[in-house]
C-alpha cells in the first residue's frame, strides 16, 4: 500500500503546538513517505487566544519551508501543500466572510474543528451556508468529540448539510485514551469516516502512525484503507469525492 494522502498534518516549524524546528520537520516528512505517503498538507492551527495565525503568516512561514526543502525528491519527500485546521467560532466565521480561511488546495473543502466538549450551536446552519459556497466541511478527529464517544448518532445533523468526516489514524493505537480508541473503532466499523489522517505533531509520531496503519488494515481489510488513506483523501482534494 502506497500513494497516501495526508490531509491534516503539523510540520510547518514553530507556528503553533507542531514541529518546533527545520530539523524535526524534515524527519516528519521523511517518515511519512517512507510510510508510503505522496502528498502530505500542512494544517496549522487558526484558534483564537491559542494560535493567532491568519492566512497571510501561515502562507509565508510555508513558502519559507518549501524553498529550504526544495523540490520534493522522488520516495524521499513527499509533495506539500497548504491548508490549516480552523476552530469554529464567531472568529473564524468573520475570517471565512471576508476570505481569510485556508481551504484545501483547489478550494473545495475546508478542514474544521471543534470544542471537544460540544460543537456550537446551530453549526449545521453554518456547514449548509459552506456547502452553498462550493466548501464541503471535513471535520478532523470526530472521535475525539465527547458527544460520540458511546454513539454516532450526534453527527448526523452535520452529515445531513453535506460534512465529511476525517479519522485520526492515531487514534486506533490509544494515543488519545481508550475512550478515542473505541470510538474510532465503533465509527469505522459503521463507515462513518470519509478519511484518515496523521494528524502528526512530531517526528516521534511516524512509529505510531505505522502501527496504527496496520491497525486499520486489521479493522476495515486492505481495501477500505485504502480508500481511506488514498483514493478518497484525492478525491476530496479534487473535488470529485461523493460521499
Amino acid at each position: 500500500m502506497s500513494g497516501f494522502v495526508d490531509l491534516h498534518c503539523h510540520y510547518v516549524p514553530g507556528v503553533d503546538d507542531g514541529v518546533r524546528t527545520l530539523d524535526e520537520s524534515q524527519r516528519l516528512l521523511r517518515g511519512l513517505a517512507a510510510l508510503g505517503y505522496t502528498e502530505v498538507v500542512a494544517t496549522p492551527h487558526i484558534r483564537t487566544a491559542m494560535f493567532e495565525n491568519r492566512k497571510p503568516g501561515l502562507t509565508k512561514a510555508f513558502d519559507e519551508l518549501t524553498s529550504i526543502l526544495g523540490p520534493p525528491a522522488p520516495s524521499s519527500m513527499p509533495r506539500l501543500s497548504l491548508a490549516a485546521e480552523h476552530f469554529c467560532d464567531d472568529v473564524f466565521f468573520g475570517l471565512l466572510a471576508s476570505d481569510q480561511v485556508l481551504p484545501y488546495r483547489g478550494g473545495f473543502a475546508i478542514l474544521l474543528e471543534f470544542r471537544y466538549e460540544a460543537w456550537p450551536r446551530k453549526i449545521e446552519e453554518q456547514l449548509f451556508r459552506m456547502q452553498v459556497r462550493g466548501l464541503r466541511p471535513l471535520i478532523a478527529h470526530p472521535e475525539r468529540y465527547y458527544a460520540l464517544f458511546d454513539e454516532t448518532d450526534p453527527l448526523d445533523p452535520l452529515l445531513d448539510v453535506g460534512a465529511m468526516t476525517l479519522l485520526d489514524t492515531m487514534s486506533l493505537s490509544g494515543k488519545y485514551g481508550e475512550r478515542c480508541r473505541r470510538a474510532a473503532e465503533r465509527m469505522l466499523e459503521e463507515g462513518a469516516y470519509d478519511a484518515a489522517c496523521s494528524d502528526a505533531h512530531r517526528p516521534e509520531d511516524v512509529d505510531v502512525m505505522g502501527r496504527s496503519i496496520e491497525r486499520l488494515r486489521a479493522l476495515v481489510g486492505k481495501e477500505e484503507a485504502q480508500a481511506l488513506l488514498s483514493t478518497r483523501p484525492r478525491g476530496i482534494l479534487d473535488g470529485s469525492y461523493d460521499p
